[in-house]
């Protein structure tokens, strides 16, 4: 194992939940409500945001998307600037590096958001690699995790993903990696299918937990 790609949202900061809650907090401004299986059935994917908005105009008919969105950003953004990191996940980080492994991030959201908020909580140092949504199409579409594998230079057989959603799950099983499957509040009790394991947290987790047979690379 020479590499490990991480998830963003969810997975290292719990902005996921946050995100449901700002949504929940606007749909109320508006007299609606976003029940948490709404919010699962489409969060890490494609098109969360589209189908909050056809969610609500179903419960209250056609509103001003653009000014939902933009209430919702503002809230949100509110939300996850009070956000640290999960529990665990700088001690792994730290152990991952010092037993040098290659650490990137493969993310559904933009460059400018994982950034930010890498640098805020302190671990941006860790990641050689940033590969988010800006040049790639969204989960479960692998290309976010080819394009992390790409610039670090090491094969998905000797790569190990971490995710928080059955999108984000898909999308590194899609990419040939083993993955990893580390819920937050909202996405805990979900199915994972293609998780190799799910855990709890990163507690206690050290990087020989997860380490594998490298000989399934092919060396030439």
């Amino acid at each position: 194992m020479r590499a490990l790609i991480f998830d963003f949202d969810g997975l290292l900061v719990d902005t996921e939940a946050s995100a449901f809650r700002a949504w929940r907090q606007v749909l109320a401004e508006y007299g609606a409500d976003l029940p948490l299986p709404a919010w699962q059935a489409v969060i890490g994917g494609q098109s969360s945001v589209a189908a909050v908005l056809s969610h609500l105009e179903h419960a209250i008919g056609t509103v001003d998307r653009e000014a939902v969105v933009a209430r919702w950003r503002d809230t949100n953004r509110a939300f996850a600037a009070r956000m640290p990191l999960r529990d665990g996940v700088g001690e792994f980080l730290s152990a991952a590096r010092a037993g040098g492994l290659r650490l990137a991030v493969a993310s559904g959201a933009t460059r400018d958001w994982v950034s930010e908020h890498l640098e805020r909580v302190g671990v941006s140092g860790h990641f050689a690699v940033v590969s988010a949504l800006d040049e790639h199409r969204p989960k479960p579409a692998p290309d976010v995790y080819l394009a992390a594998l790409d610039a670090l230079g090491v094969p998905a057989c000797d790569t190990v993903a971490f995710e928080d959603s059955p999108a984000g799950v898909a999308a590194a099983v899609a990419a040939g990696l083993r993955c990893f499957a580390v819920p937050n509040e909202v996405t805990s009790g979900l199915a994972f299918p293609g998780a190799e394991r799910v855990l709890t947290s990163f507690v206690a987790l050290t990087p020989g937990d997860i380490a594998h047979d490298r000989s399934k690379c092919h060396r030439h």
